[in-house]
Protein backbone atom coordinates (compact mmCIF):
# COMPACT_ATOMS: atom_id res chain seq x y z
CA UNK A 1 0.00 0.00 0.00
CA UNK A 2 1.38 3.41 -0.95
CA UNK A 3 1.84 6.14 1.64
CA UNK A 4 -1.08 8.10 0.14
CA UNK A 5 -3.37 5.06 0.19
CA UNK A 6 -2.38 4.25 3.77
CA UNK A 7 -3.14 7.82 4.82
CA UNK A 8 -6.54 7.72 3.11
CA UNK A 9 -7.36 4.36 4.70
CA UNK A 10 -6.36 5.73 8.11
CA UNK A 11 -8.69 8.69 7.69
CA UNK A 12 -11.59 6.45 6.68
CA UNK A 13 -10.98 4.27 9.72
CA UNK A 14 -10.85 7.34 11.98
CA UNK A 15 -14.17 8.60 10.57
CA UNK A 16 -15.75 5.18 11.06
CA UNK A 17 -14.50 4.91 14.63
CA UNK A 18 -15.90 8.37 15.34
CA UNK A 19 -19.24 7.47 13.75
CA UNK A 20 -19.56 4.31 15.86
CA UNK A 21 -18.63 6.13 19.07
CA UNK A 22 -21.03 8.98 18.30
CA UNK A 23 -23.91 6.53 17.86
CA UNK A 24 -23.02 4.71 21.08
CA UNK A 25 -22.82 8.06 22.86
CA UNK A 26 -26.16 9.42 21.69
CA UNK A 27 -28.04 6.13 21.95
CA UNK A 28 -26.49 5.37 25.37
CA UNK A 29 -26.02 1.85 24.09
CA UNK A 30 -26.69 0.23 20.73
CA UNK A 31 -26.43 -3.29 19.30
CA UNK A 32 -23.84 -4.27 16.73
CA UNK A 33 -26.71 -5.11 14.40
CA UNK A 34 -28.11 -1.59 14.72
CA UNK A 35 -24.65 -0.10 14.12
CA UNK A 36 -24.38 -2.17 10.95
CA UNK A 37 -27.75 -0.93 9.71
CA UNK A 38 -27.19 2.70 10.70
CA UNK A 39 -23.71 3.08 9.19
CA UNK A 40 -24.06 0.83 6.16
CA UNK A 41 -20.90 -1.10 7.04
CA UNK A 42 -20.53 -4.87 7.04
CA UNK A 43 -20.57 -6.91 10.23
CA UNK A 44 -16.86 -7.70 10.24
CA UNK A 45 -15.95 -4.01 9.88
CA UNK A 46 -18.30 -3.08 12.73
CA UNK A 47 -16.79 -5.88 14.82
CA UNK A 48 -13.27 -4.57 14.16
CA UNK A 49 -14.25 -0.96 15.01
CA UNK A 50 -16.03 -1.98 18.22
CA UNK A 51 -13.05 -4.12 19.25
CA UNK A 52 -10.69 -1.17 18.74
CA UNK A 53 -12.91 1.13 20.84
CA UNK A 54 -13.21 -1.53 23.55
CA UNK A 55 -9.43 -2.01 23.64
CA UNK A 56 -9.05 1.77 24.07
CA UNK A 57 -11.55 1.66 26.99
CA UNK A 58 -14.23 3.74 25.25
CA UNK A 59 -16.94 1.04 25.19
CA UNK A 60 -17.94 -2.31 26.60
CA UNK A 61 -20.04 -5.06 25.05
CA UNK A 62 -22.84 -6.66 27.02
CA UNK A 63 -25.20 -9.50 26.13
CA UNK A 64 -28.41 -7.94 27.41
CA UNK A 65 -29.96 -6.99 24.06
CA UNK A 66 -33.31 -8.62 23.17
CA UNK A 67 -33.14 -11.47 20.69
CA UNK A 68 -33.99 -10.59 17.07
CA UNK A 69 -35.12 -13.70 15.21
CA UNK A 70 -33.13 -16.92 15.45
CA UNK A 71 -29.54 -17.28 16.50
CA UNK A 72 -27.40 -15.52 19.05
CA UNK A 73 -28.52 -12.02 20.14
CA UNK A 74 -26.41 -9.15 18.83
CA UNK A 75 -24.20 -7.76 21.64
CA UNK A 76 -25.05 -4.28 22.86
CA UNK A 77 -22.25 -1.73 22.77
CA UNK A 78 -22.38 0.63 25.77
CA UNK A 79 -20.24 3.65 26.70
CA UNK A 80 -17.67 3.45 29.48
CA UNK A 81 -16.81 6.14 32.03
CA UNK A 82 -13.02 5.95 31.86
CA UNK A 83 -13.06 9.39 30.28
CA UNK A 84 -15.11 12.34 31.49
CA UNK A 85 -15.53 15.95 30.44
CA UNK A 86 -15.92 18.94 32.75
CA UNK A 87 -18.98 21.16 32.26
CA UNK A 88 -19.18 24.65 33.74
CA UNK A 89 -22.09 27.10 33.90
CA UNK A 90 -21.18 30.48 35.46
CA UNK A 91 -24.33 32.41 36.30
CA UNK A 92 -25.40 35.58 38.06
CA UNK A 93 -25.84 33.81 41.40
CA UNK A 94 -23.66 30.68 41.22
CA UNK A 95 -21.10 28.65 39.31
CA UNK A 96 -22.39 25.16 38.51
CA UNK A 97 -19.78 22.49 37.75
CA UNK A 98 -20.19 18.86 36.70
CA UNK A 99 -18.37 15.87 35.31
CA UNK A 100 -20.22 14.34 32.37
CA UNK A 101 -19.72 10.87 30.93
CA UNK A 102 -20.54 9.59 27.47
CA UNK A 103 -24.27 9.25 27.02
CA UNK A 104 -24.85 12.67 28.61
CA UNK A 105 -24.70 11.18 32.10
CA UNK A 106 -23.83 13.60 34.90
CA UNK A 107 -21.66 11.58 37.28
CA UNK A 108 -20.83 14.37 39.76
CA UNK A 109 -21.97 17.92 40.31
CA UNK A 110 -21.44 20.85 42.66
CA UNK A 111 -23.06 24.30 42.73
CA UNK A 112 -21.04 27.13 44.29
CA UNK A 113 -23.13 30.14 45.28
CA UNK A 114 -21.49 33.46 44.40
CA UNK A 115 -22.92 36.81 43.32
CA UNK A 116 -21.85 38.08 39.89
CA UNK A 117 -18.62 36.09 39.50
CA UNK A 118 -15.82 37.60 37.45
CA UNK A 119 -14.13 35.55 34.73
CA UNK A 120 -11.18 34.92 37.05
CA UNK A 121 -13.51 33.76 39.82
CA UNK A 122 -15.46 31.54 37.45
CA UNK A 123 -12.29 29.86 36.18
CA UNK A 124 -10.82 29.53 39.67
CA UNK A 125 -14.00 27.95 41.08
CA UNK A 126 -14.26 25.62 38.09
CA UNK A 127 -10.65 24.45 38.46
CA UNK A 128 -11.04 23.81 42.19
CA UNK A 129 -14.35 21.97 41.92
CA UNK A 130 -13.29 19.88 38.91
CA UNK A 131 -10.26 18.79 40.90
CA UNK A 132 -12.41 17.86 43.89
CA UNK A 133 -14.96 15.96 41.81
CA UNK A 134 -12.28 14.19 39.77
CA UNK A 135 -10.60 12.98 42.98
CA UNK A 136 -13.84 11.15 43.79
CA UNK A 137 -13.57 9.23 40.48
CA UNK A 138 -9.95 8.06 40.43
CA UNK A 139 -10.57 5.44 37.75
CA UNK A 140 -11.62 8.13 35.27
CA UNK A 141 -9.77 11.07 33.76
CA UNK A 142 -11.03 14.43 32.55
CA UNK A 143 -10.16 14.84 28.86
CA UNK A 144 -11.81 18.15 27.92
CA UNK A 145 -13.99 20.93 29.30
CA UNK A 146 -16.65 23.33 28.08
CA UNK A 147 -18.57 26.24 29.55
CA UNK A 148 -22.19 27.29 29.03
CA UNK A 149 -22.09 31.10 29.22
CA UNK A 150 -25.19 33.32 29.61
CA UNK A 151 -24.24 35.77 26.89
CA UNK A 152 -22.93 36.18 23.36
CA UNK A 153 -19.95 33.88 22.83
CA UNK A 154 -17.62 33.59 19.87
CA UNK A 155 -17.50 29.83 19.60
CA UNK A 156 -14.30 29.49 17.56
CA UNK A 157 -12.14 30.80 20.43
CA UNK A 158 -14.49 30.89 23.44
CA UNK A 159 -14.38 34.67 23.88
CA UNK A 160 -17.43 36.14 25.63
CA UNK A 161 -18.39 39.11 23.49
CA UNK A 162 -21.09 40.38 25.85
CA UNK A 163 -22.71 38.90 28.95
CA UNK A 164 -24.71 41.91 30.18
CA UNK A 165 -25.91 40.54 33.52
CA UNK A 166 -22.44 39.32 34.49
CA UNK A 167 -20.82 42.49 33.21
CA UNK A 168 -18.43 40.57 30.95
CA UNK A 169 -17.41 42.17 27.66
CA UNK A 170 -14.71 40.83 25.29
CA UNK A 171 -13.48 38.40 27.93
CA UNK A 172 -11.65 35.17 27.09
CA UNK A 173 -13.06 32.23 29.07
CA UNK A 174 -12.12 29.06 27.21
CA UNK A 175 -8.41 29.83 27.06
CA UNK A 176 -7.85 30.51 30.78
CA UNK A 177 -10.08 27.52 31.60
CA UNK A 178 -7.88 25.30 29.43
CA UNK A 179 -4.77 26.58 31.23
CA UNK A 180 -6.31 26.02 34.65
CA UNK A 181 -7.49 22.47 33.92
CA UNK A 182 -4.71 21.34 31.59
CA UNK A 183 -7.15 20.02 28.97
CA UNK A 184 -8.73 21.50 25.82
CA UNK A 185 -11.60 23.83 26.73
CA UNK A 186 -14.42 25.44 24.81
CA UNK A 187 -17.32 27.82 25.42
CA UNK A 188 -20.67 28.68 23.85
CA UNK A 189 -23.97 30.34 24.70
CA UNK A 190 -25.77 28.52 27.51
CA UNK A 191 -29.20 28.39 25.87
CA UNK A 192 -27.79 27.03 22.61
CA UNK A 193 -26.08 24.30 24.60
CA UNK A 194 -29.32 23.60 26.47
CA UNK A 195 -30.99 23.24 23.08
CA UNK A 196 -28.25 20.85 22.00
CA UNK A 197 -28.77 18.73 25.12
CA UNK A 198 -32.55 18.54 24.77
CA UNK A 199 -32.19 17.61 21.10
CA UNK A 200 -29.72 14.80 21.86
CA UNK A 201 -31.16 13.37 25.08
CA UNK A 202 -34.30 15.22 26.15
CA UNK A 203 -37.66 16.54 24.98
CA UNK A 204 -36.38 17.23 21.47
CA UNK A 205 -35.14 13.72 20.78
CA UNK A 206 -35.93 12.98 17.14
CA UNK A 207 -37.25 16.47 16.38
CA UNK A 208 -36.45 17.93 12.97
CA UNK A 209 -37.63 21.48 13.67
CA UNK A 210 -37.49 22.80 17.22
CA UNK A 211 -37.15 26.02 19.21
CA UNK A 212 -35.72 25.97 22.71
CA UNK A 213 -36.11 28.81 25.24
CA UNK A 214 -34.05 28.84 28.41
CA UNK A 215 -34.85 30.96 31.46
CA UNK A 216 -31.90 31.46 33.79
CA UNK A 217 -30.66 33.90 36.42
CA UNK A 218 -29.16 36.06 33.67
CA UNK A 219 -32.26 36.18 31.51
CA UNK A 220 -33.70 34.31 28.57
CA UNK A 221 -31.90 32.80 25.59
CA UNK A 222 -32.68 30.14 23.07
CA UNK A 223 -31.74 27.86 20.25
CA UNK A 224 -33.19 26.93 16.87
CA UNK A 225 -33.08 23.51 15.22
CA UNK A 226 -33.79 23.16 11.51
CA UNK A 227 -33.62 19.83 9.67
CA UNK A 228 -32.28 18.27 12.86
CA UNK A 229 -29.32 20.66 13.08
CA UNK A 230 -28.67 23.53 15.48
CA UNK A 231 -28.74 26.90 13.70
CA UNK A 232 -25.90 29.11 14.95
CA UNK A 233 -26.23 32.21 12.77
CA UNK A 234 -23.37 34.21 11.28
CA UNK A 235 -21.45 34.67 14.54
CA UNK A 236 -23.06 31.92 16.62
CA UNK A 237 -25.68 34.21 18.20
CA UNK A 238 -28.92 32.86 16.71
CA UNK A 239 -31.79 32.37 19.16
CA UNK A 240 -31.54 35.43 21.42
CA UNK A 241 -35.28 35.27 22.08
CA UNK A 242 -34.92 37.06 25.40
CA UNK A 243 -34.60 40.28 23.43
CA UNK A 244 -37.83 39.92 21.49
CA UNK A 245 -40.01 42.94 22.23
CA UNK A 246 -43.23 41.94 23.98
CA UNK A 247 -44.11 45.44 25.27
CA UNK A 248 -42.56 48.54 23.62
CA UNK A 249 -43.56 50.60 26.66
CA UNK A 250 -42.29 48.02 29.13
CA UNK A 251 -39.31 48.08 31.51
CA UNK A 252 -35.79 48.77 30.33
CA UNK A 253 -33.83 45.60 29.60
CA UNK A 254 -30.14 45.08 30.45
CA UNK A 255 -29.48 45.44 26.72
CA UNK A 256 -30.90 49.00 26.80
CA UNK A 257 -34.12 48.33 24.87
CA UNK A 258 -37.64 48.59 26.31
CA UNK A 259 -39.97 45.67 26.95
CA UNK A 260 -37.73 42.74 26.03
CA UNK A 261 -39.12 39.33 26.98
CA UNK A 262 -36.50 38.80 29.68
CA UNK A 263 -37.20 42.22 31.21
CA UNK A 264 -40.91 41.42 31.55
CA UNK A 265 -40.69 37.71 32.36
CA UNK A 266 -38.39 38.31 35.31
CA UNK A 267 -37.07 35.48 37.43
CA UNK A 268 -35.72 38.02 39.92
CA UNK A 269 -39.20 39.53 40.42
CA UNK A 270 -40.71 36.17 41.33
CA UNK A 271 -37.74 35.31 43.56
CA UNK A 272 -38.24 38.55 45.48
CA UNK A 273 -41.93 37.79 45.95
CA UNK A 274 -41.07 34.33 47.27
CA UNK A 275 -38.26 35.62 49.49
CA UNK A 276 -35.59 33.53 47.75
CA UNK A 277 -31.99 34.57 47.15
CA UNK A 278 -30.06 31.80 45.40
CA UNK A 279 -32.52 29.06 44.40
CA UNK A 280 -31.78 26.45 41.80
CA UNK A 281 -34.56 25.49 39.37
CA UNK A 282 -36.00 22.76 41.59
CA UNK A 283 -36.07 25.01 44.67
CA UNK A 284 -37.76 27.82 42.77
CA UNK A 285 -40.46 25.50 41.41
CA UNK A 286 -41.07 23.95 44.82
CA UNK A 287 -41.34 27.37 46.50
CA UNK A 288 -43.76 28.62 43.86
CA UNK A 289 -45.91 25.52 44.21
CA UNK A 290 -46.08 25.94 48.00
CA UNK A 291 -46.60 29.73 48.01
CA UNK A 292 -49.78 31.66 48.71
CA UNK A 293 -51.42 31.92 45.29
CA UNK A 294 -52.88 35.34 46.08
CA UNK A 295 -49.35 36.75 46.06
CA UNK A 296 -47.97 34.83 43.09
CA UNK A 297 -50.96 34.48 40.73
CA UNK A 298 -50.82 38.10 39.48
CA UNK A 299 -47.09 37.76 38.68
CA UNK A 300 -47.58 34.41 36.97
CA UNK A 301 -50.49 35.81 34.92
CA UNK A 302 -48.52 38.89 33.81
CA UNK A 303 -45.43 36.93 32.90
CA UNK A 304 -47.34 34.16 31.16
CA UNK A 305 -49.15 36.77 29.04
CA UNK A 306 -45.78 38.12 27.88
CA UNK A 307 -44.50 34.60 27.22
CA UNK A 308 -47.64 33.96 25.15
CA UNK A 309 -46.77 36.94 22.91
CA UNK A 310 -43.23 35.65 22.43
CA UNK A 311 -44.31 32.08 21.67
CA UNK A 312 -46.85 33.29 19.12
CA UNK A 313 -44.14 35.33 17.40
CA UNK A 314 -41.65 32.47 17.45
CA UNK A 315 -44.18 29.96 16.16
CA UNK A 316 -45.11 32.28 13.30
CA UNK A 317 -41.51 33.03 12.35
CA UNK A 318 -40.00 29.54 12.63
CA UNK A 319 -42.97 27.17 12.15
CA UNK A 320 -41.47 24.52 14.46
CA UNK A 321 -42.97 21.17 15.36
CA UNK A 322 -41.84 21.66 18.97
CA UNK A 323 -41.09 24.48 21.41
CA UNK A 324 -39.22 23.41 24.56
CA UNK A 325 -39.16 25.58 27.69
CA UNK A 326 -36.26 25.21 30.14
CA UNK A 327 -35.31 26.61 33.52
CA UNK A 328 -37.49 29.36 34.92
CA UNK A 329 -39.74 29.23 31.84
CA UNK A 330 -40.55 25.58 32.59
CA UNK A 331 -41.42 26.67 36.14
CA UNK A 332 -43.70 29.39 34.78
CA UNK A 333 -45.30 26.87 32.41
CA UNK A 334 -45.98 24.48 35.31
CA UNK A 335 -47.51 27.29 37.39
CA UNK A 336 -49.92 28.41 34.66
CA UNK A 337 -53.44 27.04 34.48
CA UNK A 338 -54.32 24.10 32.25
CA UNK A 339 -56.42 26.40 30.05
CA UNK A 340 -53.56 28.88 29.67
CA UNK A 341 -51.18 26.13 28.63
CA UNK A 342 -53.72 24.59 26.25
CA UNK A 343 -54.50 27.90 24.54
CA UNK A 344 -51.02 29.47 24.63
CA UNK A 345 -50.94 29.69 20.81
CA UNK A 346 -54.62 30.53 20.38
CA UNK A 347 -53.79 33.83 18.65
CA UNK A 348 -51.23 32.37 16.27
CA UNK A 349 -52.17 31.57 12.69
CA UNK A 350 -54.31 28.42 12.96
CA UNK A 351 -52.43 26.53 10.25
CA UNK A 352 -49.20 27.05 12.19
CA UNK A 353 -50.47 26.67 15.74
CA UNK A 354 -52.17 23.36 15.00
CA UNK A 355 -48.84 21.64 14.39
CA UNK A 356 -46.82 23.04 17.31
CA UNK A 357 -46.28 21.28 20.64
CA UNK A 358 -45.04 23.21 23.68
CA UNK A 359 -43.30 21.11 26.33
CA UNK A 360 -41.05 21.64 29.37
CA UNK A 361 -37.43 20.54 29.09
CA UNK A 362 -36.91 16.90 30.02
CA UNK A 363 -33.39 17.23 31.45
CA UNK A 364 -34.28 19.60 34.27
CA UNK A 365 -31.48 21.50 35.95
CA UNK A 366 -28.82 19.36 34.25
CA UNK A 367 -29.67 20.56 30.73
CA UNK A 368 -26.99 23.26 30.44
CA UNK A 369 -24.27 21.07 31.93
CA UNK A 370 -25.19 18.19 29.63
CA UNK A 371 -25.13 20.67 26.75
CA UNK A 372 -21.67 21.90 27.74
CA UNK A 373 -20.65 18.26 27.92
CA UNK A 374 -21.91 17.78 24.37
CA UNK A 375 -19.70 20.65 23.19
CA UNK A 376 -16.66 19.11 24.86
CA UNK A 377 -17.40 15.58 23.64
CA UNK A 378 -17.78 16.84 20.07
CA UNK A 379 -14.10 17.78 20.09
CA UNK A 380 -13.02 14.43 21.57
CA UNK A 381 -14.99 11.69 19.83
CA UNK A 382 -13.94 12.84 16.36
CA UNK A 383 -10.61 11.04 16.81
CA UNK A 384 -11.16 8.42 19.54
CA UNK A 385 -7.73 6.81 19.35
CA UNK A 386 -5.77 10.06 19.42
CA UNK A 387 -5.12 9.86 23.14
Amino acid sequence: MTSRAATDAGRVRQRNLAAVLQLVHHSRGVTRADLTRALGLNRSTIGDLVAALAEAHWVDEVDDAPREGVGRPSPRVVPRSDRLVAAINPELDAVDVALVALGGRVVARQRVVIDSPTVDQGVSIAARVVGELASEHPSSRVVAAAAAIPGLVRTDDGVVRFAPHLGWREEAFAEPLARALGVPAFAANDAQLGCRAELAFGAGLGARTMVYLNGGASGIGGGIVMSGQLVEGRDGHAGEFGHLSVDPLGPVCACGAHGCLEAVVSRAHLMATLGLEHPDDAELEAALSAADSSATDPIVATQFAALRVALRTIATMVNPELIVLGGYLATLWAAASTDDRRTVLAEALPAIAAGVRVEPAALGSSRLLIGAGELAWAHVVGDPLAG
